[in-house]
């Protein structure tokens, strides 16, 4: 009977980066975690693309909640997800939160598109971090790595997302700085800009009492 939230991990995240606020967030939702293909340890799968995804996952909504949910939380590759979900306008999303994002896209736009050398340091560093092919989490393939990590890049969302019954939240950390706070306003029309005096998802990793007490009062209002 709860209000249902969908959360979307971040670039090369599993759904148990959520472990940690699910206790309290279940006070105030039903919550449902995204897995993605190719980053699930329960399936032998490999992420294709966004738009592969988003058709699952509408579907998914479409199957067991009637094509509506009260709201969608991502930070990072999650929080283009949600965007994405929402301007594609195949199931409705009451509510879409994003989370500081401090993923500089024009230096990663720029690495991508040079030689073959810089991109695989680049992949290479992914997958170092993660421990992938080296012991660490060995159901996720380099490939889905690159796929995921290319296609956040190609994926184009659209400026100025505006969908009637839809506001989308802003968990906004200012001290990543004023740019951030701009892409957020070229975006979003109008988007409910929510400011944290913190670092990049601080608020998230490291206060979950008060990181669960805000997206209530973005869904629920700030009562």
């Amino acid at each position: 009977s709860k209000p249902v939230i969908f959360l979307f991990p971040g670039t090369c995240c599993l759904y148990s980066s959520f472990d940690h606020i699910l206790d309290r967030l279940h006070s105030y939702f039903y919550t449902v975690t995204v897995s993605y293909d190719g980053f699930d340890p329960n399936e032998k799968t490999e992420f294709y693309s966004m738009e592969d995804e988003c058709e699952k996952i509408e579907q998914e909504i479409k199957k067991k909640y009637a094509g509506r949910i009260k709201a969608a939380y991502g930070c990072s590759l999650g929080g283009s997800f949600v965007s994405l979900l929402i301007q594609r306008k195949r199931i409705h999303i009451d509510h879409g939160i994003i989370g500081s994002s401090d993923m500089d896209e024009a230096f990663m736009q720029k690495k991508i598109n040079e030689a073959d050398k810089s991109k695989k340091e680049m992949i290479d560093g992914f997958l170092n971090m993660f421990g992938i092919e080296q012991g660490g989490n060995p159901w996720i393939t380099k490939q889905s790595v690159y796929n995921q990590f290319y296609s956040d890049l190609v994926t184009k969302v659209q400026h100025g997302i505006d969908v009637p019954g839809t506001t989308i939240h802003v968990f906004y950390a200012t001290k990543m700085g004023k740019k951030y706070e701009k892409r957020y306003c070229t975006y979003f029309k109008n988007p409910d800009i929510r400011r944290h005096n913190m670092q990049h998802e601080e608020l998230f990793c490291c206060h979950s009492a008060e990181w669960v007490e805000e997206v209530r009062k973005a869904v629920e209002g700030d009562r």
